[in-house]
Parts: C-alpha cells; sequence; structure tokens
C-alpha cells in the first residue's frame, strides 16, 4: 500500500493513448518510448492489451522483459482468453499487473454486452478471480462508472476487492462527469465500500468535456491515489488526462493538494517530445506545460513583469519540466561516441545497423546547418526508428525534380533493391506528386495519400523539415515520416517509408 501522500501515476500512453487514430506505434517505437517512460519514473506502464493483436502481445512482453523500475501492466477483458494471454505477455516483468476490466453502466450492460446485472457481476469477480491466480497486482476497473448506479458500482467493486483486486479503477470513460460530482462519487465509494481500505483508488479520466485533469485533481483531493494519464494527453476520441499537467498541477499546488508524485519532472519536457518525435503528431502551441507558448511571453505588460520577476507571470520554470533549450555542442567534426552518448540522454536506444545509419545522416546534415540542435537529432533517429520494425526493402539513391511557373513538374528517382538500382521518372501535378508516381512505377506499389503534414523541426533557414503522411495501400493504411534540409527529399523519404511497410509485408 503507498503512502496517503503520494499518487501513483500510471501511465497509459502505450495503450489507450496508442489505440486512438494517428498514434499507432511500432514495437520498436513503444519500447523506445517505454524506456523514456521509465526515466520518467512513472510508477505503473500499461504497455497495451495483449490480446488485441500479435504485435500488442510482443510489444508488452519485450517491455516486460527489458523495462526495469515501473510495474509493468496489460489491459485485459473479463474474460479467461484475455487474462491468460495477459499473464502470459506480462510475466517476465519483475514487477507485473494484470488489468481487467467490465462495463457497467446500463448503458453498456443493456446496448453493448447484453446482459443483467448479476451477470456482469459474475464476470467481474471471475475475471479477478483468475487473475490473481497469476499475479499478486491485479486491477479492476468498473468501465463507465461515472454513469454507472452508484449501489451496483459498490456492490461489485466490493466484490472485487473480496476476490483479491488491488487497485479498483473509477472511470470517467465518456467524459461525463463533473468535478465536484465527480469528487463525490469518489468519497461516497470510500463510505459505502466496506473493504475499500484494502485497495487503492484510481481513476481514469477522459477529455470529451475538458475536465479530465480537473476530473483527476478533485478525485484526489477525495480520496484517489491513482492517477490514470498518457503524455500529451493523447487517447480515446478527445483524450485522457494528460500526464505533465496532473503531474505540475500536483507539484506546484502541493500547498492545496498536500500530495506528491515520484515523477522526475525534469524528463517531462524530453518525453513529450520524444513522443512527438515517434508518431509525428505535435501538440498545440498554447497546451499547458509542454506546447511552445507555455512559457512565451509577447504582451509588453507581462514582458516587463517578467524581467522584473519571474513569478509576476510564470508560476514554474523551464527548467523544472526539462524544457531548457541549449544548442547542442555536435557537429561534423563530432565523433560516433558523442553521437550515440547524447542519442541515449535523449532517450533513444538504437541497434547498431540504425546507429550507423543515423550517424551517417547526422554526418551530412552537419555539413549542411550551421547549428544542430536536438530536435534534429530526434527527427533523424526517427526515420531509423520507424522502419526499424520491417525490412526496408527499396531506399532511395538519387532524386530531381524540376518545377515552375508554365513548367510541368517532373521528378527523376532511383531506387535501390538489393544490388539493382532502378530509375524512372514521371510528370505530376507538383514536385511532391511527380516523386510518389516515379517511385509508384519503379516499385509497382501503388497507394492513395490520406494526409501530409510538414512541420519545421527547428528555426532558421537551414531548418530540418519532417512530413507525416498516411497513405492507403490496398486495404490497409500506412504511416510515413521522412526528414531533410530538403522538403521534397522528405516526401519522397516519407512516403517510401510507407511503401518499405507494404513490401516488407509482401
Amino acid at each position: 500500500m503507498p503512502s496517503k501522500d503520494n499518487v501513483i501515476i500510471f501511465d497509459t500512453t502505450l495503450r489507450d493513448g496508442e489505440q486512438s487514430p494517428g498514434f499507432s506505434m511500432t514495437i520498436d517505437e513503444k519500447l523506445t518510448l517505454a524506456r523514456q517512460l521509465a526515466r520518467l519514473k512513472v510508477d505503473v506502464i500499461e504497455a497495451g492489451f495483449p490480446q488485441a493483436s500479435p504485435g500488442d502481445f510482443e510489444a508488452v512482453s519485450k517491455i516486460a522483459k527489458t523495462v526495469k523500475g515501473p510495474t509493468i501492466a496489460g489491459l485485459a477483458r473479463a474474460i479467461a482468453g484475455d487474462i491468460d494471454r495477459c499473464a502470459e505477455a506480462v510475466k517476465p516483468a519483475k514487477k507485473k499487473r494484470i488489468h481487467t476490466f467490465v462495463g457497467t453502466s446500463p448503458e453498456h450492460m443493456k446496448y453493448q454486452m447484453k446482459k443483467t446485472s448479476s451477470q456482469v457481476l459474475r464476470m467481474a469477480v471471475t475475471a479477478v478471480k483468475r487473475a490473481r491466480g497469476y499475479v499478486k497486482d491485479v486491477e479492476f476497473s468498473a468501465m463507465d462508472a461515472s454513469r454507472t448506479d452508484l449501489k451496483f458500482l459498490y456492490e461489485i467493486l466490493e466484490a472485487a476487492i473480496a476476490e483479491g483486486a488491488t487497485t479498483v479503477n473509477i472511470p470517467d470513460t465518456v467524459g461525463y462527469a463533473i468535478p465536484a460530482e465527480f469528487g463525490e462519487m469518489i468519497a461516497s465509494i470510500k463510505e459505502n465500500v466496506p473493504n475499500i481500505g484494502k485497495a487503492i483508488i484510481s481513476v481514469h479520466c477522459h477529455d470529451d468535456l475538458g475536465m479530465a485533469v480537473s476530473n483527476s485533481i478533485e478525485a484526489v483531493r477525495c480520496g484517489a491515489r491513482q492517477i490514470e494519464c498518457a503524455v500529451n494527453g493523447i487517447g480515446e476520441r478527445a483524450g485522457n488526462a494528460s500526464l505533465e499537467e496532473v503531474v505540475m498541477a500536483i507539484r506546484t499546488r502541493k500547498d492545496y493538494m498536500k500530495v506528491g508524485t515520484r515523477i522526475n519532472t525534469k524528463e517531462i519536457y524530453k518525453t513529450s517530445q520524444l513522443l512527438i518525435s515517434i508518431t509525428g503528431v505535435p501538440v498545440q502551441p498554447n497546451k499547458a506545460i509542454v506546447g511552445e507558448n507555455a512559457f512565451a511571453h509577447e504582451s509588453g505588460i507581462h514582458q516587463d513583469g517578467v524581467l522584473k520577476k519571474r513569478t509576476t507571470f510564470e508560476i514554474m520554470t523551464t527548467a523544472s519540466i526539462g524544457a531548457k533549450k541549449s544548442k547542442l555542442v555536435l557537429g561534423k567534426h563530432s565523433g560516433r561516441h558523442a553521437f550515440s552518448k547524447r542519442l541515449k540522454e535523449l532517450g533513444y536506444k538504437l541497434k547498431q545497423e540504425a546507429l550507423d545509419k543515423a550517424f551517417g545522416k547526422f554526418k551530412i546534415l552537419a555539413d549542411k546547418k550551421k547549428e544542430i540542435f536536438d530536435e534534429d537529432l530526434q527527427s533523424i533517429v526517427g526515420e531509423e526508428i520507424s522502419t526499424a520494425s520491417g525490412e526496408k526493402v527499396f531506399e532511395l539513391v538519387h532524386l530531381q525534380t524540376s518545377s515552375g511557373t508554365n513548367t510541368v513538374p517532373t521528378a527523376t528517382v532511383s531506387l535501390k533493391k538489393g544490388d539493382k538500382v532502378t530509375t524512372d521518372s514521371s510528370i505530376g501535378d507538383g514536385p511532391v506528386d511527380a516523386t510518389y508516381r516515379a517511385i509508384e512505377r519503379i516499385t509497382g506499389i501503388k497507394g492513395k495519400l490520406m494526409s501530409y503534414n510538414i512541420r519545421s523541426v527547428t528555426l532558421g533557414k537551414d531548418a530540418m523539415g519532417e512530413v507525416t503522411l498516411r497513405a492507403r495501400i490496398g486495404n490497409e493504411m500506412y504511416v510515413g515520416k521522412g526528414s531533410s534540409t530538403d522538403v521534397i527529399e522528405a516526401s519522397a523519404k516519407a512516403w517510401l517509408t510507407a511503401i518499405n511497410r507494404k513490401a516488407g509485408e509482401r
């Protein structure tokens, strides 16, 4: 049982966050992020849903084998097969947890599950008992608890604890609750569940009404001692409670909250940036804690106040979340050892082949740029991670494009497959379209571009451009990512990443 003065931070970035649209990750990407979450010192990493797919099972198993420190949890429905599979996946972990759940609201029981409350109660009891046969640490979630009849909620929580549940989770699954109301629910559970003292009360709040963090904080004030959250607030629909926001709220307002966390807050910004690099999905500039403008001041009054005394308009420091900007002293004369060491500091652990390729790209970039930043390295390495799980069937050797006013855009591309280099040309609506068509002619793999995003990784005329796209190839969706100081080359690399994933499957 944890100290009453300490809140357990349960990170679900790799499970609830990763299963949301646009945030899917490869096994190696999940492992990279899990290692960084361990450096962040989260208490629990929910590594995935082992029964969902062979890939999810492998990711949970790999994380359980290699990531030390946090408890490694897997999610399982209240179904025997799910629990058995989850137990197998988390087995290698020194500290392991099975997290099982069942819907308890009238909406879920009647329309989704088509079961009575007595049937659902039996499912919960059976599931917890089976999970407890594998591990000592079992979490039970009453899905859609915020819309569940309170008497039934008390009953099912009491039964789950009686069967050995060590944590009982109260999810606001659809983001329906209001803070005062949600806090009252937590307080009522403490008062009306006779054996609640044998378990930790957890909360898992969604942000459909923009109150996930507020509901989580209020729940802690009323007795909850675990918050389930995700980096950058990612998750189903509008997302989960944001890890960085709940942690910094507790830290900054400890005078009011009277509790703390084990989180190493100086790793917060780095973790946020790593997730952005892996998924290619940035946070909005005004995002609390980690947004670009979180510590920026444009108003003259604000600037004047901050210059006189920082605390006039800032309640946190950039250093407290590890966001202090410093130039990376790496250039064309830097060696492999310094390069590798800096990558490890940024949270990356690459296999030798991927490290060699990343180092080669770094050397090329160092010749083009006057200044190399951490963001440049994250972009370079992001490409290697995104293709690490599959074979790199085609490799870009040469690209030349021409376009302009009253000129038909043309691209000539050379790709290497094995020892053979093939060159072809095509026209298109623009240089990027022409490049994609030329790649299709060489590979024989055609796809439809569903989304295309480009962002500047750093500042300046020589900034790296990073392209993230989604392409439909056949009936499947593939994510591609590429970076270069030349945005056309970055676009070609991104398209080729998606093509390679499809080719690797073949």
